[in-house]
Parts: C-alpha cells; structure tokens; sequence
C-alpha cells in the first residue's frame, strides 16, 4: 500500500480549524488547508504514506488510525462549533 485516502465534508459555518490523521497515535499529516473544517462537498485528501515515514511508526503494525481537528496533544478549547463528516477510509496500492 502507498496511499491513504478519507472524504470528508464541512461547512463553511464551522469554525475555521485544520484536520489531521495520525497513525499508532504519534505520526501526525496535517491537512494543507488551515481551514479545512470549512471545506464545503465531498473531498477526498490523499496521503502518501510515505510522508509518515520520518515519525519512525512502523507502517506493518498500524494499531490506530485517529482522524481530528485542530492539533494533535494541544487541546484549546475555542468554542467552536460545526459538523464534520468523514468515509471511504482507503488505503490503495
């Protein structure tokens, strides 16, 4: 497998906040768009897997997939509010 790929779908009244994905917890892709909450229609976002290489996790023993907004282990509370929508979790050759 060389790719990872997630739809995902907001709104432009979310607040405004980046997506990531992380692997095993600790690999964290951040979404090229500060603003990707407020991504309105169905979009795919395709990952090299590649791009997860230098966090040292080891790509045969994936044991989590978390898909989040905002940064990964800094939590803000920033009153946000909105609804995001995410399918099709793939992974293709």
């Amino acid at each position: 497998m060389t790719k990872l790929s997630l739809w995902m779908n907001g709104s432009a009244a979310n607040a405004a906040d980046r997506v990531y994905v992380a692997l095993s917890g600790t690999a964290v892709i951040y979404h090229d768009d500060p603003s990707a909450t407020q991504i309105e229609g169905w979009t795919e976002w395709v990952i090299d897997l590649s791009a997860f290489g230098g966090f040292g996790v080891n790509l045969t023993n994936v044991d989590s997939i978390t898909i989040g907004i905002g940064t990964q282990n800094a939590p803000v509370a920033t009153g946000g509010t909105g609804v995001m929508y995410f399918d099709d979790i793939r992974l293709y050759r």
